[in-house]
């Protein structure tokens, strides 16, 4: 039903204001100056349960049983009354007695009337009780399925540590020495994924700091390949890009390949000086990761055929990365190059 203030101002834009208020889907009041109700919608009346025939010519704020009398709202409305504002979108909470309290947005706003005709105001009020409350469920399950992640990087992380201790006491039963080795580089690359399950428990969900992250795995392959015979310096160098736990995983398991050949190749017994630099840049073109040794250097490239594991691992990441593979002289060492498509196209 929809109801209007009989004697109000009847010239052309007042009727037209009564006749767009009484004939829309949402619930609107039309208010004069003193913020009495001149019109409203039977949706107003049907949305908050009130008596139509009671509406018009009662103070908004007297409404129902009061429940719109919010000193916030009365200052609001009266501010824009005068002019000095307009209400786009604030949030109340409507608490009526027997009734389960909404949230609503109120918007309000002056009609443009001639002058000397007065002055009115059109009011809407849109329930979003249910929209909040969609909004409050994902946003827990968003924290628990965080919370749940965290505590899968943990445990992972623990799991891959026992996996790494158990890799070194077999490292110490076996004879040969070709298993030993074998063994050590699946604990190198085990500590690796296990560095990384840290980071990431430490960092948001999906959010990983490369320049921390590649400097933890380094300092963790030092630790465990770096001895004082020969002693080797691992510095990185990395901008600030933050990137996804899965890009994160694929760069962290290139730099710890590329990492561990120079430390096993690069560096004859009785050497001096030596150093490993790990560098990562980005920028709009793209990004590059690279890894340099001062070490004894490569005669030539070497012969795709004879790759081993760590090889192969480091060409199947590139290709996922759709990144290339440059490797270059250091004068003296090598350097390894993983750079972006889109950044090798420019250069």
């Amino acid at each position: 039903m929809d109801i209007s203030k009989p004697g109000a101002p009847s010239s052309a834009a007042n009727s037209l204001g009564m006749a767009l208020v009484m004939s829309s889907s949402t619930p609107l009041l039309l208010l004069d100056e003193g913020l009495l109700v001149l019109a409203a919608s039977g949706s107003f009346c049907r949305a908050f349960a009130l008596d139509a025939s009671t509406v018009v010519g009662q103070s908004m704020f007297a409404l129902g049983a009061g429940e719109w009398n919010l000193p916030q709202l009365r200052s609001l409305l009266q501010t824009t009354v005068a002019g000095r504002a307009a209400v786009e979108a604030y949030e109340i909470d409507l608490v009526r007695p027997g009734r389960t309290p909404c949230q609503l947005i109120i918007s309000a706003h002056l009609l443009g009337m001639p002058e000397g005709e007065g002055t009115y105001l059109v009011l809407g009020a849109t329930d979003v009780t249910e929209v909040r409350h969609t909004q409050r469920v994902n946003d827990d399950l968003v924290r628990d399925k965080h919370l749940l992640l965290q505590e899968l990087q943990h445990r992972v992380a623990n799991s891959l540590q026992i996996i790494a201790s158990i890799l070194m006491q077999s490292v110490r039963r076996v004879q040969s020495e070709e298993t030993r080795t074998h063994l050590r580089d699946a604990h190198r690359r085990v500590m690796s994924i296990a560095t990384l399950q840290h980071q990431l428990a430490l960092s948001s969900a999906d959010e990983v700091a490369l320049g921390p992250y590649f400097t933890d795995l380094c300092n963790s392959i030092g630790a465990s390949m770096i001895s004082d015979a020969v002693p080797i310096s691992l510095t990185v160098k990395a901008d600030a890009t933050v990137t996804s736990s899965a890009i994160s995983v694929s760069l962290g398991l290139i730099v710890t390949e590329l990492v561990i050949n120079s430390l096993k190749h690069a560096f004859p017994e009785g050497a001096k000086d030596c150093a490993i630099a790990v560098e990562y840049g980005s920028s709009s073109d793209g990004w590059s990761l690279s890894v340099a040794d001062n070490g004894i250097g490569m005669d030539s490239e070497p012969d795709p055929a004879d790759a081993g594991l760590g090889t192969g691992i480091i060409h199947a990441l590139a290709k996922q990365l759709h990144s290339k593979i440059v490797i270059t002289d250091n004068g003296p060492g090598t350097k390894v190059t993983i750079i972006s498509e889109s950044c090798a196209e420019k250069a």
